[in-house]
């Protein structure tokens, strides 16, 4: 990896520790920790646009697996900015079929882009609170099949997924 590039995963790897670090406090009662988090990461989101601007999208190869990674949480996390979010996925589903990007960390992203735009996910990885001391995943399409869709890209059953939530 050349010198620009290192540059550019240190700083995807930045923005992804200190999203890390504002998500804790922002799913907290403050609101201005609340904004803090929203502000920041829209300022990651129009940053992740830049990058793929240039670069397309920030591929292990390109930058690494953890800058790789933080690009994902940050397209993740750009639930205010769905136009970012569905041109990460346009860009890391072309990664996916080329064998550059993770075809989890994909179903993920595709996931919260679909509850995003109000439609049912398809591997049910967004959680959309806790019913009866269980977490419940927002509308997913065919969820008879959920678990199968789920093994295919390398994501645990759901009732072992959902077993790690902490129960509020």
């Amino acid at each position: 990896m050349d010198v620009a590039l290192a540059g550019l995963a240190a700083e995807l790897t930045e923005m992804a520790a200190a999203d890390h670090q504002g998500a804790a406090q922002a799913h907290g009662e403050d609101p201005a920790a609340q904004l803090a988090w929203r502000r920041l990461t829209a300022q990651h989101a129009d940053r992740l646009t830049e990058i793929m601007d240039e670069h397309g999208w920030p591929t292990e190869a390109l930058v690494g697996a953890d800058g790789a990674r933080a690009a994902w949480l940050i397209a993740q996390h750009a639930d205010r900015q769905l136009d970012v979010q569905r041109r990460a996925l346009a860009l890391m589903t072309a990664a996916v079929t080329e064998g550059a990007a993770s075809p989890r960390d994909l179903a993920f992203l595709r996931d919260r882009t679909l509850v995003n735009e109000g439609r049912p996910q398809i591997y049910g990885t967004q959680i959309a609170g806790i019913r009866d001391g269980a977490p419940v995943p927002f509308p997913c399409e065919d969820p008879d099949r959920l678990d199968d869709r789920r093994a295919e890209v390398g994501i645990p059953p759901f009732a072992e997924y959902v077993a790690r939530f902490p129960v509020a």
